[in-house]
């Protein structure tokens, strides 16, 4: 079976319009004298959840706990930091820079299930790793069915909350 498809030229227009807009802030955010010491960069984060907590995990390697600053205001967490340029290398000698340097701002808005008070944030080989609590009325629950007749004696059977198995 052959399949027509209606090819549209402006949407070739649209992804090098895009291209071409990237393509200019990128060069207008490196503009400048310390284009290798002050760019701006977002560190990857992975966030997972499970029945007690939030997690995020931050990859900031190179980056010294002093120079991290979390906080949590208006029900979102905000991350700040800052790698720094090396100042023992002459900065003409590189060959080469992919690695980002400068300060970043990470800003996640909380889920309402997530106790704002409870969060604790750990800092181990590169990894900021921040878990974030989840109130107690957000957590599964188990209830306790009871089935049979009052004359034939009453069974007990377990059901489980959302996200355990039966």
């Amino acid at each position: 079976m052959t399949v027509i498809t209606r090819w549209d030229p402006f949407r070739e227009f649209s992804t090098l319009q895009e291209r071409i807009n990237h393509l200019f802030r990128e060069s207008a955010a490196n503009s400048g004298d310390e284009a290798l010491t002050t760019s701006n960069f977002a560190p990857p984060v992975d966030v997972y959840e499970d029945e007690h907590n939030v997690t995020l995990k931050i990859e900031v390697p190179g980056i010294d706990e002093k120079d991290l600053d979390i906080r949590v205001e208006n029900n979102t967490l905000t991350v700040h930091g800052e790698r720094k340029f090396e100042k023992e290398e002459k900065e003409e000698n590189y060959r080469r820079m992919e690695r980002q340097y400068g300060s970043f701002t990470r800003n996640f808005t909380l889920p309402t299930t997530v106790d704002s008070e409870s969060i604790s944030a750990d800092y181990d080989k590169g990894v900021l790793k921040i878990t974030l609590a989840k109130k107690a009325e957000a957590k599964p629950k188990q209830i306790k069915v009871n089935v049979g007749s009052a004359a034939s004696g009453t069974k007990t059977l377990e059901g489980k909350g959302p996200g355990k198995a039966a």
